[in-house]
């Protein structure tokens, strides 16, 4: 049996055991049947169950409840997502933009009352985020992102733009310029708040099977080597997993996200650093970081950068990438000389998101055949995944909501290359991005070929 424990720090800190739950007996039938026990499955259950408490819903889950994404992330519910405004105008119009992205807005209100109102204990923090400038690049970009936001009409009570002392006020990191700040994100412990709504849903009569390897998809039914739940709505939330089913080896690239945390750090050293809200940080560079201040006083802090494997395999080999860890701790020595040359780091971790071909996040049902889906979030998930949620219970209940009509329902993303074009792209994408940073670091100029890149990806 997996040593759950060690998947990350957040499954490290629960305070619970991981003991998985029983596995799907045999044959079964039920009203809804939901593939995957992470964000997107567990508050699709929690909705559908507080809608219509009769339904006899039933979670299968491969591991456990948390065992991907999310119960390994960076812990940021924020209202990101991964096409901008103006690539969803583009696509959809204006109107449709700014309403999903005041639906992201409205989502992180929503689960910070749900964790109130059902009493799940995730160290959550209404900190915002502070996204740093340290280059001349990245402060075009930021100002890019404000003027974006005020196209829109979004003020400054959303993203404002920080001059170098407000910027360092909130995230004290070395060289810092300028950046951006907006509240709409909380900081929380992933684990803490996947492991939670598990056990809400529970309570609300859903019945989740963990160590059940579900082996196929089909209208009507999720078929797993114990038995078959035979039901008329069959929803997939397998997010970075999806290609490991039959069918779905293209419909999204599973691309690694990594991690590490330090030990709790003193009081004098968080003083120096800040992140006095527990705001959640990063910066404006092409190859993504991410962190936040953990409640026990951590700084767990992430990146992009490990590798997409050939033929979109998902394994836990490729949690663990030394590179990338080495890389993290450099990166964190750079923004923070305050923890010195050798961080101090207890915990490395790892694991795979879903990439949909272009870059849009999605969720969606097909009534005649009663499949539905959510995901693509390209690691922005922990927030998105809650609308996708209630979005998937009003479109399966039959309901015409404000969010059935987003943009993002039955958006059909294509499929990806077939391979070796699918490695060879994805892969030399992020080398471009990685070099495009370095670039920028020592000549203070930005890259042109990184910018075409992301006009080709659509954002």
């Amino acid at each position: 049996m997996p040593r759950y424990r060690e998947l990350s720090h957040w499954l490290s800190t629960v305070d619970e055991s991981l003991t998985p739950r029983p596995t799907l007996p045999g044959d079964t039938d039920a009203d809804v049947v939901i593939v995957g026990a992470g964000y997107t499955g567990l508050w699709t259950a929690y909705h559908l169950a507080r809608a219509e408490p009769g339904l006899r819903i039933i979670v299968l889950e491969k591991e456990i409840a948390g065992y991907g994404a999310s119960g390994r992330n960076g812990g940021w519910c924020s209202a990101l997502f991964p096409t901008s405004l103006t690539g969803l105008a583009r696509r959809h119009g204006r109107d449709a933009a700014v309403a999903m992205q005041q639906a992201l807005h409205e989502t992180v209100r929503e689960v910070g009352r749900v964790v109130a109102a059902e009493g799940i204990d995730c160290d959550w923090a209404d900190g915002g985020t502070v996204t740093l400038a340290r280059t001349g690049p990245q402060l075009v970009r930021a100002r890019a992102a404000v003027d974006e936001a005020r196209a829109f009409g979004f003020g400054a009570e959303h993203l404002a733009l920080l001059d170098a002392s407000e910027a360092a006020a909130r995230c004290a990191a070395e060289g810092v310029r300028g950046g951006t700040y907006t509240p709409h994100c909380a900081t929380v412990h992933p684990a803490k708040l996947v492991r939670g709504l598990a056990r809400v849903v529970e309570r609300l009569g859903v019945t989740i099977h963990e160590r059940t390897p579900v082996t196929a998809i089909r209208a009507g039914a999720a078929v797993t080597a114990a038995g078959t739940v035979r039901a008329p709505v069959v929803v997939r939330a397998t997010e970075g997993y999806t290609p490991t089913l039959p069918g779905q080896r293209r419909a999204v690239a599973p691309v690694y996200s990594l991690m590490v945390a330090t030990e709790p750090l003193p009081t004098e050293t968080w003083a120096r650093i800040g992140l006095a809200q527990r705001e959640t940080f990063s910066d404006h560079r092409h190859v993504i970081i991410y962190g936040q201040r953990t409640a026990d006083g951590r700084l767990a802090f992430g990146g992009r950068g490990a590798p997409y494997h050939f033929g979109s395999r998902v394994s836990p080999d490729y949690d663990r990438e030394p590179r990338v860890f080495a890389a993290l701790r450099r990166t964190l020595g750079e923004l923070f000389p305050v923890l010195g040359p050798d961080v101090p780091v207890t915990h490395t971790w790892g694991g795979p998101l879903g990439v949909a071909r272009d870059w849009a996040a999605s969720v969606g049902f097909d009534r005649a055949s009663g499949l539905a889906w959510a995901g693509g979030y390209v690691g922005d998930g922990v927030g998105s995944s809650n609308l996708a949620g209630r979005t998937l219970a009003d479109l399966i209940r039959g309901e015409r909501t404000e969010l059935t009509t987003l943009p993002w329902v039955n958006h059909r993303s294509p499929r990806w290359e077939p391979e070796p074009l699918r490695w060879l792209a994805v892969n030399a994408g992020l080398r471009l991005m990685t070099s495009a940073d370095a670039a920028e670091s020592r000549t203070n100029r930005p890259s042109r070929r990184a910018t075409t890149f992301s006009r080709l990806l659509g954002n």
